[in-house]
């Protein structure tokens, strides 16, 4: 039975843990940037230690919620923390679609010569060309090919698409109690997830083999690399959220009023494919 009052948490060790974890990876971070030979360690070390609390958090979480200790007030407390959540990474992301429209918009124009950067123009760079993508000297990462959209991409993103078909009929499924068609529909999503990560996988291969697409291919490899490079970090903790969440259902964690936990993984897949719309029409397309 819930609490008639909200829910608040015993003493926990996990916020003290966490910050252990975060001070070890910065600080192999830093060390492992300027070559020193404990940085990676320290930052291995960092890593194991924000994992082991991530788990033990969200194990504790678990059980909370499976002995009935939240209320309707700890129920809106993490939907508003997830919509929080969410509303930061779209921050995050419009910061680098921010980038990307800066140097396309101003600043390569502005070196080709376009109102006050004639005189740069002709200073730093005279044959410089303002198209986009930007191209410059072969020795510098200038000499490279672009990925086409409508090809790997476009197939990445009805892929992506079609995963977000499959977690709603997931989700229709958990209302309905129909555990099976539940587990099939979760599971369909991860594959199609894999899959996305897979192609995209061979596709940095291929830019980096084949085209000479690098993160030192001046502004539009940078970002280019940046964006999706992200954005696929997106995806693969996405993918680790839907495998948990699969294998709560498959418990029987969740009841058809009771599943905030799916709701949660639900939106940020959600978030994850309108993100990879952006991504594939001004990064691929435009």
């Amino acid at each position: 039975m819930a609490q008639s009052s909200y829910f608040v948490p015993s003493t926990a060790k996990w916020p003290i843990v966490g910050s252990v974890g975060l001070f070890f990876f910065a600080l192999g971070a830093a060390n492992w940037l300027n070559q020193g030979a404990s940085g990676p360690w320290l930052f291995a070390i960092g890593v194991a230690i924000i994992l082991l609390m991530m788990f033990g958090w969200f194990a504790d979480v678990v059980r909370e919620s499976q002995a009935g200790l939240y209320n309707e007030a700890v129920d809106t407390s993490f939907r508003h923390g997830m919509i929080w959540f969410i509303f930061s990474e779209v921050m995050f992301f419009a910061a680098f679609f921010g980038a990307l429209f800066y140097a396309r918009m101003f600043s390569v124009p502005w070196l080709g010569g376009e109102g006050t950067g004639a005189m740069t123009n002709a200073l730093l760079y005279p044959s410089f060309e303002a198209v986009w993508p930007t191209h410059g000297p072969a020795q510098l990462g200038g000499d490279f090919q672009t990925i086409p959209g409508f090809g790997l991409p476009l197939l990445n993103t009805l892929i992506l698409l079609t995963s977000g078909v499959t977690i709603t009929m997931a989700h229709w499924a958990l209302k309905r109690a129909q555990r099976g068609a539940l587990i099939v529909w979760m599971i369909a999503t991860i594959v199609l997830a894999c899959i996305f990560l897979s192609i995209q996988s061979y596709e940095y291969v291929h830019a980096y083999r084949d085209l000479g697409l690098t993160l030192g291919s001046g502004i539009y490899g940078s970002t280019f690399f940046m964006l999706t490079g992200f954005h696929g970090l997106h995806v693969i903790i996405g993918t680790i959220i839907l495998i948990i969440v699969t294998l709560r259902c498959a418990f029987g964690h969740f009841t058809k009023k009771n599943h905030f936990a799916f709701e949660a993984g639900a939106w940020y897949w959600h978030f994850v494919d309108v993100v990879w719309l952006g991504l594939f029409i001004f990064v691929y397309v435009v």
